[in-house]
């Protein structure tokens, strides 16, 4: 069962007849009003959130901030609830998010696949494809209890569940547990609120990327209402980043490359970079972003050699440029203007395809 209808436009909203919000109403109800059809999707998963339940909760390779947030949150609503929830996700939990961690958040992913057994129930967040959970796809295909999924990407042709909880128009997937919470009526607590706040802030870029939606600007204004200190979650994500972070950029900035008659640029990482400055995966955080940055670009790329002929490409653009529909050139796929793959070969070898089709793609695409 899945909640289909949300894709026709998801955002409830209606003009006040004065054109300006009533300044004792500063957040409208109607931008908080849950969408009918998430609703209803929501009310077929909730209908397994039964007291008593053991619950794994999982999501994608190499945990981003809104995965992460969505996880952290969804675990302490459950477990305030009666659930038994367990963190069990393929990649280790990124240093940068622990402060999300704490009372009611279980992370067992260390177990592997083990922390899937003897459970009732899986919930899968911020994926659209079960090969996104890596190491741990074939372990969730397996499962024979019910499994949930809170995602707002494109589907995809092999779901991580069948119980779907998605809308593309949400900024973030953890709008839609933020969702779940309002149509459940459960209370968002300090920790909720924090760990909400996260997600929607690092997938909409700190609220500058198009996703940046009147409802998500909404919801941001109530989880601050509920505890959560903005200048605070700007230091923990965005000034906390060690001084290697900071030299890798350096060099990886240093490979940079633009071709402006088709507004390409990119940059590229050797696969020895993160030992070589003492950080983490999650460093690469918002690299690319510094390409699609230049005047002019409509798409950015940033290629990171994963060694053994295995290359990630990060897909970015502005404007009218989908570069979803790009990346499942190259098997990936994801957002529109936010998209990722993973191709083999060099990264000489996947640079050339990729750079070579891209300039194809562009060339009969929309300027910015």
């Amino acid at each position: 069962m899945r909640g289909t209808g949300a894709r026709d436009g998801g955002r409830a909203g209606a003009v006040l007849d004065s054109g300006l919000p009533d300044p004792d109403d500063p957040v409208p109800t109607d931008l908080l009003a849950v969408p009918a059809a998430r609703r209803t999707a929501i009310d077929a998963l909730a209908r397994e959130l039964v007291a008593g339940r053991r619950v794994a909760i999982s999501t994608h390779l190499n945990a981003d901030g809104d995965g992460c947030g969505s996880e952290a949150a969804l675990s302490r609503m459950l477990a305030q609830h009666g659930l038994l929830p367990r963190i069990v996700n393929p990649t280790p939990w990124p240093e940068m998010y622990q402060f999300l961690l704490g009372e009611g958040v279980d992370d067992q992913t260390p177990r592997g696949s083990k922390a899937l057994r003897d459970l009732d129930l899986m919930i899968v967040v911020d994926i659209s494809d079960v090969k996104r959970l890596g190491v741990l796809a074939e372990s969730v295909r397996a499962l024979t209890v019910p499994k949930l999924v809170i995602d707002h990407h494109l589907d995809s042709d092999d779901p991580a569940g069948t119980i779907v909880v998605s809308d593309t128009t949400a900024c973030a997937t953890a709008e839609l547990v933020y969702d779940l919470a309002q149509v459940m009526g459960w209370t968002i607590t300090p920790a909720i609120a924090q760990s909400l706040y996260t997600g929607m802030l690092t997938d909409t870029g700190g609220f500058r990327f198009s996703n940046t939606t009147p409802r998500c600007l909404a919801v941001a204004a109530q989880l601050l209402a509920c505890g959560v200190d903005p200048e605070e979650m700007y230091t923990r994500i965005y000034a906390s980043a060690p001084a290697g972070r900071v030299r890798l950029m350096a060099e990886v900035l240093g490979t940079l490359e633009v071709d402006s008659p088709y507004g390409l640029a990119w940059l590229s990482m050797n696969p020895d970079a993160l030992e070589k400055h003492g950080v983490k995966s999650e460093d690469l955080d918002g690299i690319v972003e510094h390409a699609r940055s230049i005047a002019g670009t409509r798409m950015a790329l940033f290629f990171r050699d994963l060694g053994h002929d295995k290359v990630k490409v990060s897909f970015r653009s502005i404007g009218g440029t989908d570069v979803n529909a790009f990346a499942r050139r190259f098997g990936g796929g994801g957002h529109a203007k936010a998209a990722g793959a993973l191709v083999a070969g060099s990264l000489a070898e996947v640079r050339g395809r990729v750079v070579t089709a891209a300039r194809e793609y562009l060339g009969a695409g929309p300027s910015r």
